[in-house]
């Protein structure tokens, strides 16, 4: 199938390259078209606009930061709807509020477009090996046009209702993840006097009634966090938690109710950015409370270890 990618940050990339290793031949598009280069010369052709990607396409995927960048590659001369979109599937899989995706799926059917939103839980990891879990929106007749290419990325897929349940249930899925980070960081903070190196918390951790599933997803990247390093690759980084953590919020405020705990914790998120923090993947958060001043310094966790014979070389 001919499928048309747009937007190639790192989800986007990742999204593009399974579906390029299930056979697909793809037409994508970025801003920048420098982050194109992988998958052209590995056989992508690179789409002079957003509407000659979907001149060139049968499916079109879309994964964007936020409204912003969806309406730019929405709107405009040269943007999606200014193309004839009729009959062709539509796939978004940013992550905004509910009623961005209800608006943009108002103005591509109106065009004889079909539209169904599948933001997905899981980082770049999972995306490359199709097993993201999808959590789609939509009529069940486009959510079934759609379900062959969801099911290359997803090893899951939740079909929550029309269009906008799924951005829902995202926002719904991440608030717990983000919290999360936090929450470890604090924990970290009351027992990093202990002198126990990160690895052997984040094992203990996961052991407990208080771990979760990222512990043992991601634990390596957590305890390096808690070490103070910076946790590589960066899948998500801090910032992008950020965005989602405002996303959430705005969403409360739409649907008449408060978010304590998330607003308490995007106040740390921001900090942490302003700190410098925010191109950090956002394992490292579970190393930011601790560092901060007032609370101890995270060499002088690095030389409790050491003083202790805890601690590695590294």
């Amino acid at each position: 199938m001919r499928i048309g990618v747009i937007g190639l940050g790192r989800m986007g990339t990742a999204l593009a390259t399974r579906l390029q290793s299930c056979g697909h031949d793809l037409v994508v598009w970025n801003r920048t078209s420098d982050k194109a280069k992988g998958l052209v010369e590995a056989g992508a052709e690179l789409g002079e606009t957003p509407a000659a990607v979907v001149g060139q396409s049968e499916v079109i995927v879309t994964c964007l930061l936020d409204e912003n960048a969806l309406e730019a590659v929405f709107g405009g001369d040269q943007g999606i709807l200014a193309a004839d979109v009729n009959g062709r599937l539509f796939i978004e899989m940013s992550t905004v509020q509910p009623k961005i995706q209800q608006a943009l799926a108002k103005r591509v059917t109106a065009k004889g477009g079909v539209y169904v939103e599948c933001p997905v839980s899981g980082s770049t990891g999972p995306a490359r090996e199709g097993r993201l879990i999808g959590l789609a929106g939509g009529s069940s007749e486009d959510v079934t046009r759609a379900r062959p290419i969801l099911e290359q990325l997803c090893r899951r897929i939740e079909h929550a209702g029309p269009v906008g349940s799924g951005t829902s249930l995202k926002l719904a899925v991440n608030l717990p993840l983000v919290v999360y980070y936090q929450a470890l960081g604090e924990a970290y903070s009351l027992c990093r006097h202990l002198g126990l190196e990160p690895e052997r918390i984040v094992d203990l951790f996961s052991d407990t009634s208080g771990g979760a599933n990222i512990l043992k997803a991601r634990g390596a990247m957590i305890a390096k966090g808690m070490s103070g390093d910076d946790p590589q690759p960066v899948t998500f980084d801090v910032d992008s938690f950020r965005k989602d953590l405002r996303t959430m919020l705005a969403e409360g405020v739409e649907r008449g109710f408060s978010l304590p705990v998330t607003e308490q914790v995007l106040s740390v998120y921001e900090e942490a950015s302003r700190d410098g923090w925010g191109a950090r993947d956002g394992t490292s958060l579970a190393g930011y409370w601790s560092s901060r001043s007032g609370n101890g310094s995270l060499k002088e966790a690095k030389k409790e270890r050491r003083s202790t014979g805890t601690a590695d070389e590294t």
